[in-house]
């Protein structure tokens, strides 16, 4: 048996979220906010730390600066019980990446200092390492500058291993939606975009289209359709499953939260309903907290809501 469920390579870094911003924000003026959380950021780490409150076995190879931000992001993602020991301080003078995000009633600001996010490269990784489990998981594809053009290279040999592969590009800062994804997506079993990465990916504004077209590549394609829930396609096979209704305290992280749900369903062989409703269900249950985290980190607070959820689902 591999000593992992789901190995993933990528980003770890803190999430700075500002809250209660006022509606306009001119510039050289002392402006307010409500309320401020710092928190486990970066979707790999997000993805890692819940799959690993959520049961998995998990693996994490990454890198950080030398710095404090660095260390308390590794603090945060050891806690949870996911296996660490081969993220790495950067051996050059570089700062571990930082988000801050500004969220205000009309939507929500997203900014990003790259960091060691881009200072990740192929040759850095322990392949025998994150080919040691069943599954790997890539996230922020557009994000990992320095490990972008060898991703191709490294899903080939882990599924040469024979590891099944998902990935999550995120959004593409560019907002140019190519840089080799297309001749990416032949490689991976599991495609986890939202709505938005779907059509951008797909070139089309119809998720439906999107649909159709990512599942011509992808065996498996999973579109987020936030309050909607979710959509999925498996060859002919075709499912909707609703959302999950809370009230919402932050929405941060939850796509990535429906990608560790789903994903340990998807390594315990669950059917492809099973599968989007545990993504449903972890993707609500972090929108209980601030952060991406917070909810999952509240151990009695998710086994809670889990076990409330799941019965009345049941």
């Amino acid at each position: 048996m591999p000593r992992f469920d789901v190995t993933v390579a990528g980003e770890l870094n803190l999430d700075l979220i500002l809250y209660g911003l006022p509606a306009e924000m001119p510039p050289e003026r002392e402006l307010l906010a409500d309320d401020m959380t710092l928190t486990l950021g970066a979707s790999s780490a997000i993805v890692v730390h819940n799959l690993a409150c959520l049961g998995s076995r998990v693996g994490f190879q990454s890198l950080i600066g030398r710095d404090q931000l660095g260390r308390i992001a590794l603090e945060r993602l050891t806690q949870s019980g996911v296996d660490t020991s081969h993220v790495h301080s950067s051996t050059e003078n570089v700062k571990t990446g930082l988000t801050v995000i500004l969220q205000r009633e009309s939507g929500r600001h997203i900014l990003t200092y790259s960091g060691t996010i881009a200072g990740l490269t192929l040759d850095q990784l322990d392949l025998a390492y994150l080919s040691d489990s069943r599954h790997f998981h890539l996230s922020s594809y557009y994000l990992q500058a320095g490990l972008r053009p060898s991703v191709p290279e490294l899903f080939r040999r882990l599924k040469t291993a024979g590891l099944t592969i998902s990935l999550d590009t995120n959004d593409d800062p560019h907002d140019c939606w190519d840089d080799g994804v297309q001749e990416l997506l032949p490689l991976v079993d599991v495609f986890l975009p939202n709505r938005r990465e779907a059509c951008k990916v797909a070139k089309t504004d119809d998720p439906e289209v999107a649909l159709k077209r990512l599942a011509e590549v992808v065996p498996l394609v999973v579109i987020k359709m936030g309050q909607q829930g979710a959509v999925a396609r498996r060859g002919p096979e075709r499912i909707e499953v609703p959302a999950v209704h809370v009230e919402v305290v932050d929405p941060v992280g939850a796509g990535d939260s429906f990608d560790a749900g789903f994903l340990r369903e998807y390594v315990q062989g669950g059917s492809l309903t099973e599968c989007v409703a545990a993504g449903n269900l972890a993707g609500a249950l972090s929108t209980t907290r601030a952060g991406g985290t917070e909810a999952f980190r509240d151990r009695e607070h998710s086994e809670n809501f889990l076990r409330k959820h799941r019965s009345r689902s049941g």
